[in-house]
């Protein structure tokens, strides 16, 4: 991967459906001194430019064996492509279920679709995808432990009236289908006791659950025999204690054929009361669909069956009287919208805050369905295919949403792009496209790929030879919606305000909703707004467009777009008429909250172009993005990456002179730090040789140091290159070469350790410094989803909190670092921080680590860490070994692990060097192969 690409499809998040300034990066011309292009404007040549696809003769084509595209015959082109096609996943369907079901359905309306329609549906995956959605939708009453002590509180009563209701997908007229569901009918005359006291304790409670109707489901029903239930079917339960998952699972079979094939089981949280009543008091079940019968037999404790039948009576009470968790995602966008329209009011005009606020006012069904198409992937939808169990009436709702210009419907008079006609006909099936093929009287292969058949009716469509293209497709996909442009950018700005990145989104609520994620507490204080104005945020929206244009456009190897997006970074930074950092400003706060400014979007782009240029061999455009971006950012931490790149670009060109003068004035720079430092002090000693340069730098005795090495021989599994290194260990189990280290040491030493690199020390520097981290300083908590401040990555934490972190680390210094970990780790397990994992390092761990390894040295090591996070928060040694003498007493060692073709990296050696410094114990472990002198 390109470097600095990860970093931008970080900083991107989900990629946009729309774009609102495509059209001008596409086309505008780039005022910009780097032409990389050969038109004099620096605009695209006319081969296709202005829709962004290269003009390739068919002779330098291949065809991917993976997806049958037709891609370039370069290597590297190749390569890439096959490793998206091989990591790329199938597209959700729109009736699959999610995360965000969770419960037992909607109201009580039924949704009505044409026999037709549900046949085509039931034949597809919709059986399915509804099965799995049940599946999953038990899993919502975690609250009602089976564990519970039994309070036999009688004085609750639980209405029944009323039913769970679910989808009724009615089916054919002469074969009715049903839905999955089974009603139950309970009977408790049947059931009897000797315990006279208890009987008549119960005698009013009995009498009001007797004959009560319950709709549940049958969950799991894409492993079944049968895929379908017709009304009036018999079916039966049977226990299946044998089962991995669930040892209460209840089997639900077919009793009307002769082999009871199963049909799937009854839903989790119902079998675990239902199957103590069939197992400890020989109950059997006699049910039919949709008219289910219960029929017991005597001789079993009443009181006890008739609890755990409130019990199960309960899971359902629980769903029709809690609020569906299906709608708990609209409440979550509600609030979204809410807290940033407070927040930032000044980010938005008057008409689009009324557009915003006119949200709240639609319907309920309306709202679910936006943000139900919003956060799907899209961009088209299919009307008869979108299906929510917590919508009552999605017609209805797209009429609203349309009306009120949140929807935009393709209809036979509309106009549709090229793309938009690809993402349409993307919509159909392989045999609707066929079929259209065949009403166009084209040739059609039947053994096309559903790309090919796509491709094959766009360049009809693209030739104005296919002018009823649109009616065609309007007849097989009816209605087809997509979310309107403006929403879609509305929303959009107000969820990056919200969140402040592309990493999260809506999900983030979800998964604090279920308990999956605790996020830390903390106080918002904010003094400053990092907006200060709309053209601001505009400038900052339009550079994301750019990152997702040239992302994208690497995807697609479409290498022109991707030099017209470097080149319209480099012009955008070189005439920004803000003032960038100033490295004599005192203000240091504005250096995280320059992350938020377009100009440091763009500086993101032309780093990723630089290295896909310099993959080209391109080094003078190279050295030219590179001397930009070093004089327009000079208080950045990248500065030294960007020193040490011109600095052997340089040389690439021939230019040994200038490389060393550049090398030299990176290391006068402050901004250039940890293993950037140290590349460039070898470079210098390696380039200052004379006559260029007679005096030996003073930093050479420090950087000559002898790190201690270790070698040991391993018997090898694989010894190819550019793969990963495998060997036998000594229990003859293959493993990698940190694994064998590792047995090395505990035979030689006894040496007890870890493999984890950066992990362990940062879980221990988040636990000694938790509350430091989460201390109330102005303007670096802005939102309820954050793991850490938003200066943690810059020089402004330490010296925000310098007065709270000094006397941390003199405890630390003072041998307290065990105290205070044990402490911080009770109070705060299983809240999310940046840099502590809690489910990879165990409390015994830490505290041998802890214990073992010397006040002095650890204090030392977390010091450096909050001076400068974001250069020593990678390339720590691969091990931490330490060892007891005695109860009290411990040694530590740090070891960076080496296969037979491996070579430290600057980091790892400025690692090495620094940890040497503080007093730890750090040395190398070279493995080799048997029979291979060291």
């Amino acid at each position: 991967m390109l470097t600095g690409r990860e970093s931008l499809s970080r900083l991107i998040g989900k990629r946009r459906r729309f774009l609102p300034n495509l059209q001008s990066i596409l086309s505008l011309p780039i005022r910009s001194s780097l032409n990389l292009l050969s038109d004099k404007n620096g605009g695209l040549t006319e081969t296709e430019s202005s829709k962004g696809k290269v003009e390739i003769s068919s002779s330098d084509l291949v065809t991917c064996p993976v997806c049958g595209s037709k891609v370039r015959g370069e290597d590297y082109t190749i390569n890439s492509h096959l490793d998206r096609c091989l990591s790329r996943r199938t597209k959700r369907k729109l009736t699959q279920r999610t995360l965000l079901e969770l419960n037992f359905g909607c109201s009580q309306s039924k949704l009505q679709i044409s026999s037709d329609e549900s046949e085509q549906l039931l034949s597809s995956d919709l059986s399915k995808n509804c099965s799995d959605y049940e599946e999953n939708v038990t899993r919502c009453f975690s609250k009602i432990d089976p564990r519970e002590e039994k309070s036999h509180d009688q004085g609750r009563q639980f209405p029944h009236t009323e039913s769970v209701k679910q989808i009724d997908v009615a089916g054919s007229a002469e074969n009715p289908i049903s839905d999955g569901r089974a009603n139950t009918m309970v009977d408790f005359s049947a059931l009897s006791t000797d315990n006279e006291e208890s009987r008549n304790h119960m005698d009013g409670t009995a009498d009001s659950i007797s004959g009560m109707a319950i709709d549940t489901f049958i969950v799991g029903r894409k492993f079944s025999d049968e895929k379908e239930v017709n009304l009036g079917a018999n079916i039966s339960l049977l226990r299946d204690p044998d089962n991995i998952k669930d040892s209460n699972a209840i089997k639900v079979l077919s009793a009307s054929s002769a082999c009871c094939k199963v049909l799937g089981y009854l839903p989790l949280e119902l079998a675990q009361y239902l199957s103590p009543l069939i197992e400890k008091y020989c109950l059997s079940f006699e049910i039919v669909c949709q008219n289910s019968i219960f029929n017991g037999k005597k001789g079993c404790d009443e009181f006890e069956a008739l609890h755990l039948w409130q019990k199960a009576l309960q899971v359902v009470e629980f769903a029709k009287n809690r609020p569906p968790n299906t709608t708990k995602y609209q409440q979550n966008f509600c609030l979204l919208l809410k807290e940033v329209l407070t927040s930032s009011p000044h980010l938005f005009t008057k008409d689009k805050k009324k557009f915003i606020e006119s949200f709240t006012s639609l319907s309920e069904d309306s709202q679910r369905l936006f943000v139900r198409l919003y956060t799907r992937k899209g961009p088209w939808f299919r009307l008869s295919t979108i299906m929510y169990p917590e919508i009552c009436n999605p017609q209805q709702a797209v009429k609203e949403l349309s009306a009120t210009g949140y929807l935009y419907l393709f209809e036979d008079t509309t106009k549709l792009h090229d793309d938009e006609m690809k993402d349409l006909l993307s919509l159909l099936t392989v045999s609707e496209l066929r079929d259209i093929l065949c009403t166009l009287r084209k040739k059609c292969n039947q053994g096309s790929r559903k790309q090919n058949l796509i491709a094959s009716l766009l360049s009809c469509y693209k030739g104005g030879s296919c002018p009823v293209l649109q009616r065609l497709i309007l007849e097989r996909t009816e209605i087809c919606i997509r979310t309107s442009p403006e929403a879609e950018s509305l929303f959009w700005r107000a969820e990056r305000l919200f969140f402040l990145n592309g990493e999260q989104d809506l999900s983030a609520f979800l998964l604090v909703d279920l308990g999956i994620v605790k996020y830390p507490t903390y106080n918002c204080i904010i003094l400053e707004q990092i907006f200060s104005n709309e053209s601001d945020l505009l400038a900052y929206e339009e550079a994301i467009e750019v990152a997702q244009v040239i992302d994208q456009s690497l995807d697609e190897n479409n290498f022109e777009l991707v030099l017209r997006c470097i080149m319209i970074a480099d012009s955008r930074i070189s005439c920004c008429p803000e003032k960038l950092i100033d490295s004599t400003s005192p203000d240091l706060m504005a250096i995280f909250r320059s992350c938020f400014s377009a100009s440091w979007v763009y500086s993101k782009v032309i780093l990723l172009g630089i290295s896909f240029l310099e993959c080209e061999r391109r080094y003078k455009d190279a050295i030219h993005l590179l001397r930009r971006l070093l004089d327009c950012f000079t208080c950045d931490t990248r500065r030294g990456y960007w020193t040490v790149r011109l600095s052997v670009d340089l040389e690439h060109i021939g230019c040994p002179n200038e490389s060393l003068s550049v090398a030299e004035a990176g290391l006068l720079d402050p901004w250039v730090r940890a293993g950037s430092r140290m590349a460039l002090q070898r470079r210098v000693l390696r380039l200052a040789k004379p006559p260029r340069r007679w005096k030996t730098p003073s930093f050479s005795v420090s950087l000559k140091r002898k790190i201690v090495e270790v070698h040991i021989q391993g018997r090898p599994l694989n010894c190819e290159a550019g793969r990963k290194s495998r060997f036998y260990g000594e229990d003859g189990e293959q493993c990698g070469v940190e694994q064998l280290a590792l047995q090395y040491y505990a035979r030689e030493g006894g040496w007890q350790g870890v493999h984890t690199e950066s992990g362990i020390w940062m879980t221990i520097f988040g636990l000694l410094m938790w509350d430091i981290l989460l201390s109330d300083v102005p303007n670096v908590f802005r939102t309820r989803f954050q793991t850490a401040p938003l200066d943690m990555e810059t020089d402004h934490f330490y010296l925000a909190r310098k007065s709270l972190i000094e006397p941390q680390l003199q405890k630390i210094h003072d041998g307290l670092a065990e105290e205070i970990l044990i402490t911080s780790w009770e109070l705060h397990m299983g809240t999310a921080c940046r840099g502590v994992n809690w489910d990879q390092h165990s409390l015994s761990d830490l505290r041998a680590a802890v214990s073992c390894i010397r006040g002095p040295c650890l204090a030392s090591l977390c010091r450096h860490l909050a001076q400068d996070y974001s250069s020593w928060s990678s390339g720590m040694p691969d091990l931490l070994l330490w060892r007891f003498h005695g109860d009290y007493k411990g040694e530590a060692k740090l070891v960076e692990v080496k296969g037979p073709r491996d070579q430290l990296s600057e980091q790892q050696r400025a690692w090495l060097l620094l940890l040497m410094d503080c007093g730890f114990n750090a040395e190398v472990c070279k493995v080799s192969t048997t029979g291979t002198s060291p």
